[in-house]
């Protein structure tokens, strides 16, 4: 048993579990922000331009049936709520893809402005280079 308890220890101590936790918890928020970008902002004026058409609303009512006396209610195949869902992972999937992109544009930009910033190697002195040169030189000899 306490073999288990160390190697459970060590599973959850782990960066990779611990980084995936944070992912999943940010994903989830991040999946609201997405959620609500595209409920709150992007589709009302989408439907005011389709002139309010709610696609959940679209179905095919297949007819009742008799079984055995009795009234069977009439089945719907709801095709306007699969509309509906595609559209919206097709409007999360492009926002998902802006964000994201705008994200690496600035992750590039923050690169590029800390790779500037990196202070050079100096130039080794002339007393630096003429060692180096006696040094090279001592080896060869010594190889030679």
């Amino acid at each position: 048993m306490g073999k288990f308890i160390n190697e459970f220890k060590e599973f959850a101590v782990k960066g990779n579990a611990v980084d995936m936790a944070v992912g999943v918890i940010i994903g989830g928020a991040f999946g609201k922000i997405v959620s609500s970008i595209v409920d709150d902002i992007i589709m009302p004026p989408i439907g005011w331009i389709i002139g309010g058409v709610n696609f959940t609303d679209l179905k095919i009512t297949l007819p009742a049936e008799q079984i055995a006396g009795q009234a069977l209610p009439a089945a719907t195949i709801n095709y306007g709520n699969f509309l509906q869902t595609t559209l919206d992972f097709v409007i999360i999937a492009l926002c998902v893809f802006l964000l994201v992109k705008g994200i690496n544009r600035l992750a590039r930009k923050n690169a590029a402005a800390a790779k500037e910033e990196a202070p050079k190697a100096p130039e080794p002195s002339a007393e630096e280079k003429l060692l180096t040169e006696i040094r090279d030189l001592l080896k060869s000899r010594q190889q030679a």
